[in-house]
């Protein structure tokens, strides 16, 4: 597991380079002509960025279950702000996890960290390519329980594809780091998700999780669900997920409202 931190590198040079080739080509970045488009519902965060002086809130409350326990997590509060053409800041709110059942205990229930992040969307490249690069970083702010102990970085890629016929097809490889805890410094995720546009406003999707630490084997799980876009801006969307080995949850459920405010940012001369 030693070779990831050389692929992360290898995976940011590559997106720096694919970003300087795409500087001199005609800006394609999101305006606020554009519906929404949000990280949830499921793993995979979308390759599109907030248009610029926008702000979107993407809320959401889930319950799943694993080996006789049961969890209850909400708000699960992203906040993303368009501060630049392409180029976004976003951080993950506190989230708290009710935890209850034949292995829960006083100390198992608690707030996630703070995580605080930037993100830039490099494409879209030649053949409705997307992609896009996300750095940011958990602060231990959270019950170390259950977020664990210290700062910990994180780098992005969630990147997709337009199929036509209303496919797309979508991705996202990310490598966390845990540089305090001494058994597992670092997990790599990786998504992949297909996406069917049923109506406009209306798509569904089946994904496909993975992660991989240094430490405890992997964690893998199926998950499907549905969103629709009530307005522009606006956002409803549920998930259902069950686990395809045992360290993954049996099931998890959720739903989500998700809202975007255009405007925020006044055009200057």
């Amino acid at each position: 597991m030693r070779f990831f931190p050389s692929m992360a590198l290898l995976a940011a040079g590559l997106a720096l380079q694919a970003g300087v080739a795409r500087a001199a080509e005609p800006s394609r970045c999101p305006t606020a002509d554009q519906p929404i488009e949000t990280d949830r519902p499921d793993i995979t965060n979308s390759s599109i960025v907030v248009p610029v002086g926008s702000l979107q809130s993407e809320n959401g409350a889930d319950v799943s279950g694993q080996s006789g326990s049961h969890t209850v997590g909400g708000p699960e509060s992203r906040l993303r702000f368009g501060i630049a053409p392409c180029l976004e800041v976003l951080v993950d709110l506190p989230s708290y996890a009710a935890i209850s059942g034949s292995h829960a205990s006083a100390l198992s229930s608690g707030w996630s960290d703070v995580a605080p992040a930037i993100k830039w969307q490099i494409s879209p490249a030649p053949g409705d390519f997307d992609l896009s690069a996300t750095l940011g970083a958990a602060l231990p702010t959270g019950r170390a329980a259950l977020a664990g102990p210290g700062v910990q970085p994180y780098l992005q890629f969630p990147w997709s594809k337009n199929l036509g016929s209303g496919f797309d097809l979508t991705g996202m490889l990310t490598f966390f780091t845990h540089p305090a805890d001494p058994a597992n410094k670092l997990t790599t995720e990786t998504t992949l998700a297909l996406g069917k546009e049923l109506t406009e406003g209306v798509e569904i999707f089946a994904e496909y999780i993975g992660d991989f630490s240094e430490a405890g084997g992997s964690r893998q799980m199926a998950n499907s669900g549905v969103l629709w876009r009530v307005t522009k801006t606006q956002q409803l969307d549920m998930h259902l997920g069950f686990g395809l080995n045992n360290n993954a949850p049996n099931f998890a459920v959720g739903l989500g409202y998700s809202f975007r405010i255009d405007g925020l940012l006044r055009d200057r001369p």
